[in-house]
């Protein structure tokens, strides 16, 4: 019985140090992700260029409005770099984008460089900088608006199905996938385009060294080579993001050795995921492993 009982008081003595040892390594995991997740956070207090990556289609977004302007009230943040690499996309979400960016450049510099795409509204969003650079072979351009159509009436007499629409008005059920649209709705739709691309064409005009007439000659809807477009005066300069660095310590004085720290305006994540994406992606994980409305897009197909 002696035998058991020294037994048993061993076992419950091994398992209270076990416990203590788990929940020692439990509070080194969280303290250690905490450290890997935020240790970041520390460096973006330190004076730094901001670089703001514009890719793909642009909408609406409001965590991007929010996070852009919040630059604005920095004071680490010593200019801004907007990378471009996008074929537009609904002229409103361009024009939310281009203001808030106008906005930052109202208070510090903004230069913007133009990738592999920097068209409509891409083009437009890059308008924001003080200095447009692009890649020789960038593509660039596209100044204009389009609304596109899809109409099936024809497939649906062949299949025997028909569609009845009441309305209010003789436009407001302009333009339908169901029937071919009137002369009246396409001359609506028609200065609806005409109206926001005049618009357009103002822009460029207020924000580059050339005339209406100049503008207009190019706003055809074509796109051309970032040397075409540095020919003509759409783009400032041939060049990258380090062509830009050397132009804002050049022009702007803000120091090239400054650190470039990317602004990310992704969706916040909840405090488990971020502890673990940020544990995983930092240690464990390689890094290189890891529309609606009128649009201002090129080849929207």
């Amino acid at each position: 019985m002696s035998v058991d009982n020294g037994n048993t008081h061993d076992r419950r003595r091994l398992k209270r140090r076990l416990f203590w040892w788990r929940l020692l390594a439990i509070v080194l995991i969280v303290v250690g992700g905490v450290w890997i997740f935020f240790g970041s956070d520390e460096a973006e207090d330190v004076d730094h260029v901001a670089r703001v990556d514009i890719n793909e289609i642009i909408v609406e977004n409001d965590r991007r409005q929010e996070v852009i302007d919040h630059l604005i009230d920095d004071p680490s943040v010593k200019a801004v770099v907007v990378y471009i690499n996008s074929p537009g996309g609904s002229t409103y979400g361009s024009e939310r984008l281009f203001k808030v960016l106008r906005r930052v450049a109202e208070k510090k510099p903004v230069v913007s460089v133009i990738g592999t795409l920097g068209a409509s509204g891409g083009y437009m969003t890059a308008l924001a900088g003080d200095r447009i650079f692009a890649g020789e072979s960038s593509i660039v351009g596209s100044i204009g608006v389009i609304v596109q159509l899809t109409e099936f009436s024809e497939l649906m007499k062949k299949v025997g199905v028909t569609a009845t629409a009441i309305t209010s008005g003789t436009l407001k059920g302009e333009p339908s996938p169901f029937k071919p649209i009137s002369e009246a709705g396409r001359e609506n739709l028609q200065g609806m385009v005409s109206e926001t691309y005049e618009w357009f064409v103002g822009l460029v005009v207020a924000r580059r060294p050339l005339d209406e007439t100049a503008v207009r000659s190019l706003a055809d809807g074509r796109v051309m080579i970032g040397l075409t477009g540095v020919q003509n005066g759409l783009i400032d300069e041939i060049g990258g993001i380090e062509d830009a660095r050397v132009w804002l310590e050049s022009a702007r004085q803000i120091p090239a050795s400054l650190p470039l720290m990317t602004v990310d305006y992704s969706e916040p994540k909840p405090l488990i995921a971020r502890l673990l994406a940020g544990m995983i992606g930092k240690s464990v994980i390689s890094e290189r492993l890891t529309l609606d409305g009128l649009l201002s897009l090129w080849h929207p197909e």
